[in-house]
C-alpha cells in the first residue's frame, strides 16, 4: 500500500516514480555527489583562475619548505615589465605565474635576497619539494623570467645561500661541493648574478640572457686573479642542467685568468660545471703554472706558452690531445688524461715534439725567463735567462723549489722529444731524447733517460725526493763514446781549427739535498770519471798553455795543427759541495798537463792549478803553472807570478852582461823522464776507468 504523501522515487530505468519514498541512504549519496561535483567544479574554476586568493598560504608553505622567506606579493613591477596577475596551479605539480618572486637570504647573509625575479613562470615537482625538506639540493623543472637578479654567496666554513631546507652543519658534505640548484629548463630575458664564494676564492658579476640562445658575460676574480668570461650557446639547457641531462649543444667559451687565456669551441651538456665538453681549444699564458694552479693541476713554471688541440671531459676526467704547443722557443705536442676524482689527482700520457729548450723550464729549475726587447737583428722577442743569484754575485740557480706542488699530484708520462737544447753556448743539442717521468707521493723520477750526442749515448736516471722539507737529489749517468767535436761548439776554420776532438766516455754518481739547485750543489757528494780516447788537441793552444814562445811563434807562422793525445783522464770526487780532481791529466807527444786544486759549489770559488810538463827542448819558454782563481761569476786566469817574475828578472840581468844572455833563463830542456812517468800513470788510470765503465755497461746490458 502506498501513502499518498510519499515523495517520488527513481525507478530502475531512471524514471521518476512519484509514488516511492526516498531512503536516507539515497539522500546521502545525492549530497556526496553534489558536494563532489561542487568540489570538482571549484577546483576546475580555481585552476582556470589560478587560485589568486592562495598567495599568502602558498608563501607560508614554500617558506616552511625552503626554510627561507618567500614572497609572491605582486608589488610594483620594474618599469617596462608588464603587470601580471598571480596564478597558481596544483595539478601535475606546482606551477606558479607571478609578477614577482622573491626568495630571501639565510640569517647569516647580508644580501637583500637570493633570488628576485619579475614576470615569473615557475614549475616544480612535488617529489622535488619533498627532497628539499630532507636536505637535498633544490631542483626546478622550469623557470622563466623577464628579469632576474640572483645574489649567491658561500662562506669559508661551507655555509651557502643556495643550500635550502633544514640547517646544515659546516661539516656537511655539501660544504665541499657547489650543489647549486638544478634547473632543467631556464629562460631569462635579462638577468644578473652576483656570485661570492669565499671557499674557492671566486668573486664574479654575471650578466646573462637565456632565450633562444644563451649569452653570458662575467667579470671578477678567481684566486685573487682578474677573470673575464664570455659564454654563448645555441640552447639554454647546458647552463644549470641536471646530471641526468645528456643533451649536447653547441657552446663557445672565451675566458681570461690573470694573463692566461682559454678559448673553446665545441659542445657540452653542462656549461656551468664544464661537463660533457667536446671540442677544440686554445690555451696560452705567461707560464704553464699560471693556468695549472687555479685548476688544481701541478704544472711547472715555464716561459710563455700556447697550446692548441682537442679537449673532452666526462665527470672528473679530462682528455687532452695537444696538436701543437709552444713553450718559449720549444715546440711540443702530446696526449694526456687527467683524473681529478682520485684522492691524489693523476696525470698520465705522452709528451713529444720537435724541440725542447731547457731555458724554457728555467723558472722550474731556479732561474727566471725574461723577454728581451726587439732589436734590428732580432725583431721578434727572444727569451733570455736571468738568475736571482746574480744579484749576490753568484751564477748557480737559487730559486726555491715548489716541493708542495710535487705532493699535490701524481704523474706517469712518457717523453719522446726530437731535440733537447741544454741552453749553453758550449754544447750542441741532444738528439733525440727519451725518458719516463714518474711522480708519486712527492717523489719525482726521470727513469730510463736515453739520448744520443755526438754519435754516442747518454743513459741514466735522475731522482728528486720532495717528501720532506728539503729535496733529496740522486743521479746516475753513463756516457758512451761521444764524439766531442760533434757535441762541443767549436770553431773549425783553416786559421782556427777546433780545440779538441775524440771520443768521450765516463760515468757519474752524485747526490745532494736542499731547497734549490744551488743548495743541492753546495752539498754535492759522489764521484765522476771521464776518459778521452782517439783524441787530438790544438798544438797552438797547448803551447800557449805552456807559454812556449818559440813554438807559438813557429805555429803562428806555419799554421796550427792537431796534436794526437796519448791519454786524457779526469777522476773527480765531490764532498760537501767541493769538487776536486784526484787525477786530471792530458798527455801528448810534446807535453803533459796536470790539473789540481778545487772548485767549491757552495761559495762558487775557484782554486785550480795547471802544470805543464814539456818533453822536448825549447829555445824560448816561459813554462810555468797556470792558475784559475776568483769565482764562477768572475774567474781570474793567470800564471804564477813568482815563477814568471824570477825568469824575467834573470833575463834582464843577464841581458845587461850580454844581450844573448837574456835567452838563458828561457831555455827549457824539458823533463822527458817526468813526463813519461806521468804518461804511464795516466794510461794506468785510463785503463782503470775503462774497466769500470765496461763493467757498468755489462751490468746495464744484463738488466731486463
Amino acid at each position: 500500500m502506498h501513502l499518498g504523501n510519499e515523495p517520488p522515487r527513481l525507478s530502475s530505468d531512471g524514471s521518476v516514480n512519484r509514488g516511492a519514498r526516498a531512503t536516507p541512504t539515497h539522500v546521502v549519496r545525492l549530497a556526496v555527489l553534489a558536494r563532489l561535483a561542487a568540489l570538482v567544479g571549484g577546483v576546475a574554476v580555481g585552476e582556470w583562475m589560478g587560485w589568486p586568493f592562495l598567495a599568502r598560504p602558498l608563501e607560508r608553505v614554500l617558506s616552511d619548505t625552503l626554510q627561507r622567506r618567500v614572497s609572491l606579493s605582486p608589488g610594483v613591477a620594474d618599469p617596462g615589465v608588464p603587470a601580471r596577475a598571480l596564478k597558481v596551479h596544483f595539478l601535475g605539480g606546482l606551477r606558479l605565474e607571478a609578477p614577482q618572486l622573491e626568495i630571501g637570504p639565510p640569517a647569516w647573509s647580508t644580501a637583500p635576497h637570493v633570488l628576485l625575479a619579475h614576470g615569473v613562470s615557475l614549475e616544480m615537482r612535488y617529489s622535488d619539494l619533498w627532497r628539499v625538506r630532507r636536505g637535498e639540493p633544490l631542483r626546478i623543472k622550469r623557470l622563466q623570467a623577464q628579469q632576474l637578479d640572483s645574489q649567491l654567496e658561500r662562506l669559508a666554513d661551507g655555509r651557502a645561500s643556495w643550500h635550502f631546507g633544514p640547517a646544515q652543519l659546516p661539516t656537511d658534505a655539501r660544504a665541499t661541493s657547489m650543489s647549486l640548484p638544478l634547473i632543467d629548463e631556464l629562460k631569462v630575458t635579462s638577468g644578473t648574478v652576483l656570485f661570492r664564494d669565499r671557499r674557492q676564492e671566486i668573486d664574479l658579476d654575471v650578466r646573462l640572457s637565456l632565450a633562444a640562445t644563451l649569452q653570458l658575460n662575467a667579470t671578477g676574480h678567481y684566486h685573487h686573479l682578474p677573470m673575464t668570461m664570455a659564454l654563448t650557446s645555441s640552447d639554454v639547457m647546458p647552463l644549470l642542467a641536471a646530471p641526468s641531462v645528456t643533451t649536447h649543444v653547441p657552446m663557445r667559451l672565451n675566458a681570461t685568468l690573470g694573463r692566461a687565456s682559454f678559448s673553446f669551441d665545441g659542445r657540452a651538456t653542462d656549461a656551468l660545471h664544464l661537463q660533457g665538453m667536446k671540442g677544440r681549444f686554445v690555451l696560452k699564458g705567461p707560464s704553464m703554472a699560471a693556468v695549472g694552479d687555479p685548476l688544481g693541476v701541478t704544472l711547472p713554471t715555464t716561459a710563455p706558452f700556447r697550446a692548441d688541440g682537442l679537449l673532452a671531459r666526462q665527470g672528473s676526467t679530462w682528455h687532452v690531445v695537444i696538436d701543437k704547443a709552444t713553450v718559449g722557443a720549444s715546440r711540443l705536442n702530446g696526449a694526456f688524461t687527467y683524473d681529478g676524482g682520485r684522492k691524489v689527482p693523476m696525470l698520465a700520457g705522452r709528451l713529444g715534439g720537435q724541440r725542447f729548450m731547457l731555458m724554457d723550464m728555467g723558472p722550474a729549475l731556479g732561474t727566471t725567463p725574461a723577454v728581451a726587447a726587439p732589436t734590428a737583428s732580432a725583431p721578434a722577442p727572444t727569451v733570455v735567462l736571468t738568475n736571482q743569484a746574480k744579484a749576490h754575485g753568484k751564477v748557480l740557480p737559487d730559486r726555491p723549489f715548489d716541493l708542495a706542488a710535487l705532493r699535490a699530484m701524481d704523474a706517469n708520462v712518457l717523453i719522446d722529444i726530437g731535440e733537447l737544447d741544454l741552453n749553453t753556448p758550449y754544447l750542441l743539442p741532444l738528439r733525440p731524447m727519451h725518458a719516463h717521468l714518474q711522480l708519486a707521493g712527492g717523489t719525482l723520477t726521470l727513469r730510463d733517460i736515453q739520448t744520443r750526442m755526438g754519435q754516442g749515448q747518454l743513459r741514466g736516471d735522475v731522482h728528486l725526493d720532495g717528501r720532506g722539507t728539503t729535496a733529496l737529489w740522486d743521479t746516475k749517468l753513463r756516457m758512451d763514446r761521444v764524439r766531442i767535436e760533434e757535441w762541443l761548439r767549436q770553431k773549425d776554420t783553416k786559421e782556427s781549427p777546433r780545440f779538441v776532438s775524440g771520443r768521450l766516455s765516463g760515468q757519474a754518481a752524485l747526490q745532494g739535498q736542499g731547497r734549490s739547485t744551488a743548495d743541492i750543489l753546495s752539498t754535492l757528494h759522489g764521484t765522476a770519471r771521464l776518459e778521452l780516447s782517439d783524441a787530438k788537441v790544438s798544438h797552438l793552444d797547448l803551447e800557449k798553455a805552456g807559454l812556449d814562445l818559440a813554438d807559438i811563434l813557429g805555429l803562428m807562422i806555419k799554421g796550427d795543427d792537431m796534436l794526437p793525445v796519448h791519454c786524457a783522464v779526469a777522476d773527480l770526487v765531490a764532498q760537501n759541495g767541493v769538487l776536486r780532481p784526484r787525477v786530471m791529466v792530458l798527455d801528448t807527444a810534446v807535453s803533459a798537463i796536470w790539473i789540481e786544486g778545487s772548485l767549491s759549489l757552495a761559495s762558487e770559488a775557484l782554486a785550480l792549478r795547471a802544470v805543464v810538463m814539456p818533453k822536448d827542448f825549447s829555445l824560448a819558454s816561459l813554462r810555468m803553472p797556470l792558475q784559475v782563481s776568483g769565482t764562477l761569476a768572475h774567474p781570474d786566469v793567470s800564471f804564477e807570478k813568482g815563477t814568471l817574475g824570477l825568469k824575467l828578472a834573470s833575463s834582464v840581468l843577464l841581458a845587461l852582461v850580454n844581450p844573448l844572455g837574456a835567452l838563458i833563463p828561457l831555455l827549457d830542456p824539458g823533463d822527458a823522464d817526468a813526463a813519461r812517468r806521468g804518461a804511464a800513470g795516466c794510461k794506468a788510470l785510463m785503463n782503470n776507468v775503462s774497466d769500470s765503465v765496461g763493467n757498468k755497461r755489462a751490468q746495464h746490458a744484463e738488466l731486463p
